[in-house]
């Protein structure tokens, strides 16, 4: 199985994105990247292969294919295709408030988590406009990338913002069933991320998903792969991360100022998720 690298594929000055288009696609082989893309099928048909499952494309559907994750396309009639590659540990600019669109967290995570267990059914498929509007999306982005004059950087990040934000935007309004229990989920974690430094209740996730304790519990860390109060507590220390990084406050402070009640078990938790103290974490990042 081939293993697609990053630096066979991005440009040499290590910009994150680049745009890759398929017309037509043909089968290249089962193969797995080590970095991440935005699928956009842009016509014709055919088959998307992970090695366990098949399922059928058409024009308009859209899709992340996550770092690791195994692929190919067969049985291909004129199919046609964008690909958005991105690396997600190298993406130097700050999402905003992005997170807080279930339709982005559904998208671009509980989907490829979940595309085995719905059969590839709570997959995005785009309208007509809202194809037209993201091709040309690309196409700009594509330019920008190409030619990579003074500011190339700038404009290229505001695009493939852009776009994620209109793709997400673009989940959220789907009707599809399958679609809409992942977006239940993408909304509680949109309430995490909002409300990361209140007392999260359960039964108030519960309430959002619209599930069973039971049910939301298993499928929440179907989804993420961990409980809702790890991942809460994984909010916190990347909130906490970045006011040690950028700021000169007290990590005591800092501690309450995330969400923690107790510095010290503020502290063990940091160091169980970065490897290290905060006041190391600081020192290295400063």
């Amino acid at each position: 199985m081939k293993i697609l690298k990053k630096e066979d594929w991005f440009h040499a000055d290590g910009f994150p994105v680049c745009v890759e288009r398929r017309d037509p696609q043909e089968p290249f082989g089962l193969h797995t990247h080590n970095f991440s893309e935005i699928v956009i099928i842009t016509g014709g048909s055919g088959l998307h292969v992970t090695g366990e499952d098949t399922w059928q494309l058409a024009k308009g559907d859209t899709f992340v294919i996550s770092n690791g994750q195994i692929h190919d396309y067969h049985t291909t009639d004129n199919l046609r295709l964008i690909n958005i590659l991105f690396d997600q540990d190298d993406l130097s600019f700050d999402f905003m408030d992005l997170p807080s669109l279930p339709g982005y967290h559904a998208l671009f995570h509980l989907e490829p988590a979940w595309r085995k267990r719905h059969q590839f059914k709570s997959r995005l498929r785009l309208s007509s406009s809202d194809l037209k509007n993201v091709i040309n999306l690309c196409d700009q982005l594509d330019v920008e990338l190409e030619n990579r004059k003074a500011g190339f950087r700038f404009l290229a990040t505001a695009l493939f913002m852009q776009l994620a934000g209109h793709v997400s935007r673009c989940y959220d309004r789907s009707q599809n069933e399958n679609s809409r229990e992942l977006l239940r989920i993408g909304q509680t974690i949109t309430h995490l991320e909002d409300n990361y430094q209140q007392n999260v209740n359960l039964e108030e996730l519960v309430g959002i998903a619209d599930m069973s304790k039971r049910s939301f519990l298993r499928a929440f860390e179907a989804a993420t792969g961990c409980s809702p109060i790890a991942y809460l507590i994984q909010i916190r220390i990347n909130r906490a991360s970045d006011l040690l990084r950028n700021t000169t406050q007290n990590i005591t402070n800092i501690a309450y100022e995330v969400g923690f009640n107790d510095s010290n078990y503020f502290a063990r938790q940091f160091r169980s998720y970065q490897g290290t103290s905060p006041r190391e974490y600081r020192r290295r990042n400063s």
